[in-house]
């Protein structure tokens, strides 16, 4: 079963897949939790190279194909041997984030887009993928609250876009979710973190059960 998690920054996504891996192996199931960019150790160089602040010149081509290499890398190393040994795998982002960041925010050609992650991806599609949604202006609070703790700062390149840009992501991962029923779960983001949990588990019970 694969299983992604996609949201705006500081929706609380990346709580919410650390809690469903630990719920999986405390029921005896074998998973791995990983996440986009940065899943293998050639992908958290390029997360690097995408989260500096610094880079803030990087242009939207490049900053998609970036994106594209790590998730080629991920698919291979990763995502595809896990699901060929029938382990779950929650992901922590994945072709959602880059049709809505790169593809609506950043203003590139989504055709161009979904063709690369369908090839980057080798064509893999989540099984079940929760939209963690909130308001921007809470997101960014919790995301920038959540980096003043870091001990390895200047990996805020994202949070430090203009509000307008993290609109956009937002409307573009509802706009999807709005096509795609029968894949996503859009769960509210400014609940608690137990009570988002519960939901979570509530919709995959029927799987675990299996």
């Amino acid at each position: 079963m694969f299983v992604t998690f996609e949201g705006i920054e500081g929706c609380g996504k990346s709580t919410q897949a650390r809690r469903l891996a630990a719920r999986l192996k405390r029921e005896g199931l074998s998973c791995v939790l990983t996440l986009e960019p940065g899943g293998t150790p050639i992908g958290q160089k390029i997360r690097r190279i995408l989260l500096d602040q610094d880079h803030h010149d990087l242009s939207p081509l490049s900053e998609l194909l970036l994106y594209e290499a790590d998730r080629a890398q991920h698919v291979e190393q990763v995502i595809r041997p896990a699901l060929a040994r029938n382990q779950w795998v929650i992901c922590d982002r994945f072709f959602d984030a880059t049709t809505v960041y790169q593809g609506v925010a950043r203003g590139q050609d989504l055709q161009m887009v979904q063709f690369l992650n369908k090839r980057a991806s080798l064509g893999m599609m989540p099984d079940r993928t929760f939209l963690i949604d909130c308001p921007v202006e809470i997101g960014l609070q919790r995301a920038l609250k959540r980096n003043a703790s870091l001990s390895d700062p200047g990996q805020d390149r994202f949070e430090k876009e203009k509000i307008e840009f993290h609109a956009a992501v937002r409307e573009g991962y509802l706009s999807l979710a709005k096509k795609e029923p029968h894949r996503f779960l859009v769960v509210d983001g400014a609940l608690g973190e137990d009570s988002l949990e519960a939901i979570i588990l509530d919709h995959l019970r029927p799987l675990l059960n299996k």
